[in-house]
């Protein structure tokens, strides 16, 4: 099966992003393929290679990094809602990249489900 993920929360200040990051590697590990996360509203500030979470605490980021290098996920972070919160492409982390709208559309289309995590 074929599911597309779109993460809409922080990497911090809600759960959203742990679970859908560990959906996703889950549904991997047994056959599944996750073609594109797509990064929504506050869920952009998953792709930022400035975050510095404390070193007994997990790196949000660089699991999705690892997620896309492993497993050849493409992470998109939204144009739009990135520009908002000052999410550019000098700032992502590996294995990120800025799109628009369309790519979320393309997932669901192309995807035999779309699972949402977040607001």
């Amino acid at each position: 099966m074929k599911i597309g993920i779109m993460v809409s929360e922080g990497p911090y200040n809600h759960q959203a992003s742990d679970t859908a990051y560990l959906f996703a590697r889950t549904a991997i590990e047994k056959g599944h393929s996750v073609p594109r996360v797509f990064f929504y509203h506050d869920g952009v500030n998953n792709s930022t290679r400035l975050t510095e979470p404390p070193q007994d605490d997990r790196n949000v980021v660089n699991r999705w990094s690892k997620l896309a290098e492993d497993h050849g996920v493409d992470l998109v972070v939204c144009v739009a809602a990135g520009l908002r919160r000052g999410i550019k492409d000098d700032i992502l982390a590996p294995g990120f990249r800025i799109s628009g709208l369309g790519q979320l559309v393309e997932a669901g289309i192309q995807c035999d489900r779309l699972v949402t995590f977040g607001d």
